[in-house]
């Protein structure tokens, strides 16, 4: 291994690249930068971003026919994202997902020797054997020829990396290499800046929520600003969960809960529901009014109620829980609110009110009448049919008792 200094954002260009660029091409070299720094760095897909720059490169002489980039990412899912282009294709994306499957297809890969050594990869396909990276059997048999991998190193640290690849007889010429080499820390600080704002949307969408992420990024982040939200609320947690878990080590609890919320958090979802925030054992969902018809939001949240509680039954019944796991889920319907909450420079979006509150008291009930699922008065108010009375109920820090009901169960026959 050698011992060198960690490479330098691709984007610390010196200004040097401009002396190899050939005669009279400097001026629409430069137009090329500009259409990256202000066209380029607002396109809506990052797809466009690649597209367009091969496009203008390609009047520019340079025989671009297939462009691949590879991008480090933040994401609960996957660890990288690819992107393919070609003239005759069009754009494509590939994610790469967590785990030693992408790890062993980065070792293989070309990315992995421009990271190591920092230096651009120009490959004469007809002179290199196929064994040196995955990727080049599939070049040959395309019918490529010539082939460039170059480091894109953000200032962030991480890695990236963009490819190109033609079918011309000459190859990428001294000249081509040189325009490519103008361009690139140009493109490495626009992709950086276009990540940089995707990945903070990604990370605050997985950990806040679709609301209040929004709100964030539109400048919500002053204490004490509340927002409200009318809409059908679903309060779920785990039955049993400090005994259940109370001989786990941490992982098997984090495990344990991960395929809890594997039951409830698609069903929500499927349903138009947003799960405003983890509780622990719990979750806390909405499913809001839309226009007129305030039944959906009431009918979406039963109908993932139900549907959470059959992912249950069936995980239990293949064993997907060490031991059988049960919850209890409560619906009711009034507004969210939330609200910056916290001291000095350490905030968090809470959910309060309430309606929120009264849900959480409600869901208490679930192990106490031996019910899954129960609902407030004020939700079934928005339901059709007859779902069945439980009686009164004296829920912990209300003064007034609510009425409480189950679904209708079906007529025995």
């Amino acid at each position: 291994m050698l011992d060198r200094a960690p490479p330098q954002p691709t984007a610390d260009a010196d200004g040097s690249e401009a002396n190899d660029v050939p005669f009279g091409s400097l001026q629409a070299c430069v137009a090329v930068r500009d259409w990256l720094l202000s066209e380029g760095a607002r396109l809506p897909k990052a797809d466009d971003l690649v597209a367009g720059l091969s496009e203008r490169l390609i009047k520019l002489g340079v025989p671009i026919e297939r462009a691949t980039t590879a991008i480090d990412t933040l994401h609960s899912e996957y660890s990288g994202v690819g992107r393919y282009w070609t003239p005759e294709e069009g754009s494509s994306v590939r994610l790469f997902p967590h785990g030693e499957a992408s790890d062993k297809a980065y070792r293989e890969s070309p990315f992995f020797t421009v990271h190591e050594t920092g230096e651009w990869l120009i490959l004469d396909l007809a002179d290199t054997p196929d064994g040196l990276y995955s990727v080049l059997p599939e070049l040959k048999a395309a019918g490529y020829t010539h082939y460039v991998v170059a480091p894109l190193f953000f200032t962030n640290g991480t890695r990236n990396g963009i490819t190109f690849a033609t079918r011309s007889p000459d190859g990428f010429r001294d000249d081509d290499i040189a325009i490519l080499r103008f361009v690139m820390p140009t493109l490495a600080a626009v992709m950086e800046m276009r990540i940089v704002n995707k990945t903070l949307d990604q990370v605050l969408r997985i950990y806040v929520g679709d609301e209040p992420h929004t709100a964030i990024l539109a400048g919500d982040i002053r204490r004490g600003q509340v927002r409200r939200i009318r809409s059908a609320i679903l309060f779920a947690d785990m039955r049993d969960y400090t005994r259940i878990s109370a001989d786990l080590t941490p992982e098997e609890a984090v495990s344990l809960l991960n395929v809890f919320f594997d039951c409830l958090v698609p069903a929500i979802e499927r349903e138009g529901g947003e799960v405003l925030k983890y509780l622990g054992d719990g979750l806390l969902a909405i499913f809001r009014e839309r226009g007129d018809d305030l039944g959906t939001a009431a009918k979406g949240a039963l109908t993932a109620a139900q549907n959470a509680l059959k992912a249950l039954d069936d995980a239990n019944a293949h064993d997907r829980f060490a031991n059988p796991v049960e919850a209890g889920i409560a619906l009711h319907h009034g507004e969210a609110a939330y609200g910056n909450v916290g001291s000095g420079a350490r905030l968090d979006f809470t959910v309060i009110g309430r309606d929120v509150n009264l849900a959480s008291r409600l869901a208490q009930l679930n192990k106490q009448l031996g019910e899954p699922l129960l609902m407030s008065k004020p939700f079934v108010d928005f339901l059709w049919g007859h779902p069945e009375p439980l009686g009164e109920h004296q829920l912990d820090g209300f003064r007034e008792a609510m009425m409480v009901y189950r679904p209708s169960r079906p007529a025995s026959s």
